[in-house]
């Protein structure tokens, strides 16, 4: 599984003019399902974007958390993650999850991410979506259960 995950001021996802998930201050995550993944890329990556300190303290280093931070977190599902543009130009999708499996593994994770107490928005999966943000920092990480196990 992997994540882009983003520190953002604002965030919203549309879909066909209409605003379907929206925060104030907190984290962005595109999160892109692999086939190989389970419901323990899942955990792994919940519980790593829920406690990863990318929020300033009083001395404006990066040491709380979206929890301590008391932020929402937008997750946008997003299979473009798994694009492996080595070959030629365009994109090859075949170690994306196929859409059944990718969307319970999503639905798992947000549930995961809800669980901690946090303010949860989505997109809505294999939608067109127009996301706005307002970057802060810019702070952005790149995060991949497949290297943590």
């Amino acid at each position: 599984m992997r994540a882009v995950v983003q520190r953002v001021k604002e965030a919203k996802v549309d879909v066909g003019g209409q605003t379907v998930g929206a925060i104030g201050p907190g984290l962005l995550v595109f999160l892109g399902v692999g086939d190989n993944d389970s419901e323990k890329d899942g955990e792994y990556l919940a519980g790593k974007i829920a406690h990863l300190r990318v929020f300033p303290d009083e001395q404006g280093l990066m040491n709380r958390s979206v929890l301590e931070q008391g932020g929402g977190v937008l997750v946008v599902s997003q299979f473009t993650l798994w694009g492996a543009c080595i070959k030629g130009r365009r994109p090859s999708f075949t170690r994306a999850a196929r859409p059944e499996k990718a969307k319970m593994l999503y639905e798992h994770f947000t549930r995961l991410i809800r669980e901690k107490g946090l303010q949860v928005a989505t997109g809505v999966f294999q939608e067109m979506m127009e996301v706005s943000l307002v970057n802060d920092g810019p702070v952005t990480m790149l995060l991949d259960s497949e290297k943590a196990f």
